[in-house]
């Protein structure tokens, strides 16, 4: 009896999306949500909850899983990673961000001993210190990108269906309202961009209003990175790593794991030439890009800086930022990038003249992705030089001269 009420209710449910739904809406998808219910309010979600969170929701977002194809921390070359992301902008706008929130920035630190130039440069790195937040072609539906996933992508299927849950959560326990309830294709939320699973986990309530709010909360979303790094172990006081200089022949040894002393017994210096602390701390080795670039020693906090972001690019960006915004200088050693790299004006110059050519149309943000190097590559076709799709100084000559 039991059964036949719930199949009943799912197909009750059913009939009424499509009464109201679009010819062009997707009837499977619809189906799917419809029979979804009965999981969410399994797992104590309330039928109210749930159909207030999926009104008007009818078709997957194509967006979606065109973006779950693509990943830069994986496609990316180093040097083009960073470049993106550790640039005169980023560290200026982490200073004016030091500033601005210092009161919360030393309340967060005293609590959970998390260096509060990391809590800047990832909030850089997951939103741009919120300005993505602000961008309706980025932001997305969470419960509709989920659902997405897990109609659609069977690789992301079981995490989507595990995250939908938890989001429902979030709005049943009246922390988020579902208008409310935003974030990435993926289901990363709020400024420093946590998936459900690791909100509920993670999520502190920092200014005292009783909601653990990361969209629209600085101060929370802030302190809930904290929380996050010091439960998976941050240790408080020391780095996340040092770029070093190695004997030739030591590259054989990427991905070694010392304590600093033996590294520096091997013949191991820091850049700066100053000695190591800590001399007992165990630390890897990193060639991100192979004996010919830049060589570091990786210590605990990078790895814990890897539990936001399981990426070697990833965390080296954080912890560069870091230290950028603290007043640090950029790598000693160059990158074996082949050419000779823009800095962020020139960068806007090369999309702003690209555009002028009728061959790029996308933003003029000075970020070299995917869409810029394709048009990089048709305009080098066009002038007969080699397509290599790089922003270098020859391209920006090129392109000045034309």
């Amino acid at each position: 009896m039991i059964r036949r009420r719930l199949a009943g209710s799912v197909l009750a449910l059913a009939l009424a999306v499509t009464s109201v739904t679009p010819a062009f809406a997707d009837a499977g998808f619809r189906s799917w949500i419809a029979g979804f219910e009965k999981t969410a309010v399994a797992n104590g979600i309330s039928r109210d909850t749930y159909r207030r969170v999926f009104n008007g929701v009818d078709t997957p977002d194509p967006d979606v899983l065109q973006k779950a194809r693509f990943q830069p921390e994986f496609r990316d070359d180093v040097w083009d990673y960073l470049d993106n992301r550790v640039n005169d902008e980023s560290v200026a706008e982490g200073r004016q961000m030091l500033v601005k929130y210092k009161p919360w920035l030393d309340r967060i630190e005293q609590r959970f001993g998390v260096d509060r130039h990391i809590l800047l440069a990832i909030w850089s790195m997951e939103s741009n210190y919120g300005r993505i937040l602000e961008r309706a072609d980025v932001m997305k539906n969470v419960p509709q990108a989920l659902a997405t996933l897990a109609y659609k992508d069977q690789r992301r299927a079981k995490f989507a269906r595990t995250q939908l849950l938890a989001a429902l959560k979030i709005v049943e326990d009246g922390h988020v309202t579902p208008a409310g309830l935003t974030g990435s294709w993926a289901g990363a939320m709020g400024h420093t961009q946590f998936i459900p699973t690791s909100y509920e986990l993670y999520a502190v309530d920092m200014d005292g209003d009783r909601h653990p709010n990361i969209w629209t909360s600085v101060p929370d979303a802030l302190a809930t990175a904290a929380n996050l790094l010091k439960r998976n172990g941050w240790q408080s006081g020391k780095t996340w790593g040092y770029e070093v200089a190695i004997p030739r022949g030591l590259a054989a040894e990427k991905g070694a794991r010392k304590t600093l002393a033996q590294w520096s017994r091997g013949g191991v210096e820091r850049v700066s030439g100053r000695p190591f602390p800590n001399a007992g701390d165990n630390a890897n080795l990193l060639l991100p890009a192979g004996a010919s670039g830049p060589a570091f020693l990786m210590t605990k906090n990078f790895y814990v800086i890897k539990r936001y972001n399981n990426a070697d690019k990833y965390a080296l960006a954080v912890g560069h930022l870091a230290d950028r915004i603290a007043g640090g200088g950029e790598f000693a050693q160059p990158w074996p990038r082949g050419y000779v790299p823009l800095s962020m004006a020139e960068r806007y110059e090369v999309q702003q003249r690209l555009t002028q050519h009728g061959l790029y149309d996308g933003k003029i943000d000075g970020k070299i992705g995917s869409g810029s190097k394709a048009s990089i590559s048709a305009y080098q076709k066009r002038a007969g030089v080699e397509e290599d799709g790089n922003a270098s100084k020859a391209l920006l000559d090129l392109l000045r001269r034309h």
